[in-house]
């Protein structure tokens, strides 16, 4: 048996850089991983799916450049393997920099396997079993498959296969209708595919409110996407050319199939119940607000603790566990202030509550908006579509949410969210002078126009 001072299960967004904290405190590490170092954003996730989305945005940006004086002339012809192989440079950069970041650092040990439990302190790998008195899950989330009927008798892909395709598709059908799917619908689309979305829900992106699902939806639209939603009885069949994917009032011949219905916690297969660690109907790793589980010793960070799925929501968890055991703070999951973005085009930024939400909290609430078509940085890119929103609560002056569809939202948002993080109120806010021309100079118009609802 190896003794350890920690084990980290799973080298993702959050166990590689507190495994790196930790032999900075001259602690011995043991880091499994049974797949790829850094986890799915690097792999599968952010950076090869952002740098896909980067080439699609040059082939629409292209198409369209005419409108600007710019004259191509010729058909825009896309070139999947280029495509594929840019996107997995990316990959496979940030994934050597990990590997040579843990080769020079005295006191980890990267161990390639399966890691399980036998008890709570001590967990098997390649037939050797380590030991330590604290452990670390970071094992991440996989896309989850609906037992839809015919679904195993195609060739689906999934977001982890679709960004290995060296080809494009005839037509695309997104199975899903939410972040994952959308973004791919859009990229695809843009590459030159017929792209058709199935969502079983009302709308889009139902996270979002209703004004927000339908402009994304009207963006989508505007670029010849093909949208159904409220789709129920959804099968599958193999056809002479493809794939036939019918609804309870559709009928679509796809080439390819993208199912993008969520994702589930890889935790089926840790032996967590040799440990006693308890998880949630749904499989997720059950945490305090310490992210500590019920097991004394034992801690899951990033996706497979259920308390966030996003790449940044992971590294926080490293950071609030990283200062509480080794820097002697008091950090809390509950202090967090969600945000996320949807990368489509133009970009969703999202901050705290929808308008939904607000309304149901039993707040005096406080909302505005402003079309991109009033934003002068907007007008001049050529890039009105979408809106801006803001929710603040009418006593505290404090802001409780905002988004922003439109033209470099992903990143004006950021100043609304350090805005709540650094509980500045909306009035303070209206006193900034921000650069002119940017999207950000109508933050402060957009708070002066709050109103009571």
């Amino acid at each position: 048996m190896k003794s350890f001072d920690a084990i980290v299960i799973g080298a993702g967004q959050a166990g590689p850089f507190l495994a790196a904290r930790m032999v900075e405190k001259s602690m011995k590490v043991a880091l499994i991983e049974r797949k790829f170092l850094g986890g799915t954003c690097v792999n599968a996730g952010c950076m090869p799916t952002k740098t896909l989305v980067a080439s699609a945005r040059a082939a629409h940006v292209a198409r369209n450049s005419a409108a600007y004086g710019v004259n191509i002339p010729g058909e825009i012809a896309i070139d999947m393997k280029v495509v594929r192989a840019r996107a997995e440079t990316v990959t496979m950069n940030a994934r050597n920099g990990l590997i040579g970041w843990f080769a020079g650092m005295d006191g980890m040990t990267v161990i390639s396997g399966h890691a399980r439990f036998e008890d709570p302190k001590t967990v098997s790998v390649n037939g050797e079993t380590l030991t330590a008195p604290r452990i670390f899950l970071n094992v991440g989330a996989r896309p989850v498959i609906p037992d839809l009927p015919g679904v195993n008798d195609i060739d689906y892909l999934t977001s982890t296969s679709i960004i290995h395709l060296d080809r494009l598709p005839r037509h695309l059908a997104v199975i899903g209708g939410s972040y994952i799917g959308l973004e791919f619908a859009q990229m695809y689309r843009r590459f030159g595919a017929e792209v058709s979305i199935i969502e079983h829900g009302p709308k889009l992106a139902s996270r979002e409110d209703e004004d927000i699902s339908d402009a994304i939806a009207d963006v989508l639209r505007s670029e010849g996407i093909d949208i159904h939603t409220g789709a129920s009885d959804i099968a599958f069949a193999k056809s002479s050319d493809g794939i036939t994917v019918a609804t309870d009032s559709a009928r679509i011949d796809a080439s390819h199939v993208l199912i993008a219905t969520g994702r589930k916690p890889n935790t089926d297969d840790l032996g967590l119940e040799a440990a006693g660690v308890i998880t949630d109907k749904h499989g997720y790793i059950t945490v305090d607000d310490r992210l500590a589980t019920n097991v004394d010793g034992i801690w899951a960070l990033g996706d497979c603790n259920g308390r966030g799925a996003f790449t940044h929501t992971s590294y926080n968890d490293f950071e609030i566990a990283a200062a509480n055991l080794l820097d002697g703070d008091d950090r809390k999951v509950s202090s967090r202030i969600l945000a996320y973005a949807l990368y489509i085009d133009p970009p969703l930024g999202r901050v705290g509550m929808t308008e939904k939400q607000a309304r149901a909290s039993g707040c005096k609430i406080m909302i505005s908006t402003r079309p991109m078509s009033r934003v002068g940085r907007a007008n001049e890119r050529g890039e009105t579509k979408g809106f801006m929103k803001v929710i603040a609560d009418a006593e505290t002056k404090k802001i409780l949410g905002a988004a922003i569809l439109g033209i470099e939202g992903d990143e004006v948002i950021h100043g609304i969210i350090d805005a709540m993080n650094a509980g500045t109120t909306y009035p303070a806010l209206q006193w900034s002078v921000p650069i002119h021309p940017t999207v950000s100079e109508l933050i402060p118009t957009l708070l002066g126009d709050l109103k009571p609802v």
